[in-house]
């Protein structure tokens, strides 16, 4: 089912491929019994829910061999590694908070042989402030529920100008974006499109969206502000000058 629905993102999943999902779906209940990675158990809402939401942004155009992703706030590994099973010539590093949940990653990458992806304990804004990941990335993208603002402050520092972040957000997400366009202008992006994604599970149709924003210009050197700052008070039209 997985490699079918997957065409419809112009991707082709072949019997390795396949395998390497199965395993991953199986890491994943496995330590689910022992730490909260996903509310999602049925193995069918897995493959749709998590690994073909993930593999959606093939939709966005940018998803080539030898690109640079990070993975901010990645939870359970969505939806970096799903990306980096179906394209391994990409790089990836994954960020997340807690150290077991990045743990549980490294013990993903090793179980599953995957080579060119590393998991980092950090949060996004001392990730955005180091050398080696500031303005490093073709793409940063995150799936997290953070309002888009806050998430443009998490993401936009990891973004090489010319690069792009990707959110991936639910449906209605109009209001939203309009009142984040400040916090994409404070931080050097700029709308660049809005693309709607469908998942269809069983009768249910599941829509999605990717919001695609384009580095134009270096991040100030003042962003990210320090925790909790992005969370608690989101750029805005007040931050503008």
């Amino acid at each position: 089912m997985l490699a079918d629905l997957a065409k419809d993102f112009g991707i082709v999943l072949d019997e390795k491929k396949i395998s390497l999902f199965e395993e991953y779906k199986r890491l994943v209940l496995l330590a689910n019994e022992k730490m909260n990675l996903t509310a999602i158990t049925d193995s069918e809402e897995i493959d749709v829910k998590h690994f073909l939401d993930s593999l959606s942004l093939a939709k966005s155009g940018l998803i080539k061999d030898g690109v640079r992703l990070i993975d901010v706030g990645t939870g359970a590994g969505f939806p970096a590694i799903p990306l980096k099973i179906a394209y391994p010539e990409i790089c990836v590093v994954m960020l997340d908070s807690l150290n077991k949940r990045v743990s549980f990653l490294n013990d993903v990458i090793k179980s599953l042989g995957l080579t060119n992806i590393s998991a980092y304990h950090m949060r996004a804004e001392e990730g955005g402030r180091k050398e080696e990941f500031r303005e490093q990335f073709d793409i940063a993208t995150a799936r997290a529920v953070a309002n888009l603002a806050t998430l443009s402050e998490y993401c936009l520092p990891f973004v090489k100008v010319g690069g792009y972040f990707v959110a991936m957000k639910g449906a209605n997400i109009d209001e939203e974006i309009e009142g984040a366009k400040p916090a994409f202008d404070i931080l050097g992006g700029k709308l660049q499109d809005v693309i709607d994604i469908k998942l269809k599970l069983r009768e249910e149709t599941i829509n999605h969206t990717l919001v695609l924003v384009k580095k134009i210009q270096p991040t100030l050197a003042k962003y990210p502000r320090k925790p909790p700052l992005a969370t608690n008070k989101p750029l805005g039209k007040q931050d503008l000058k």
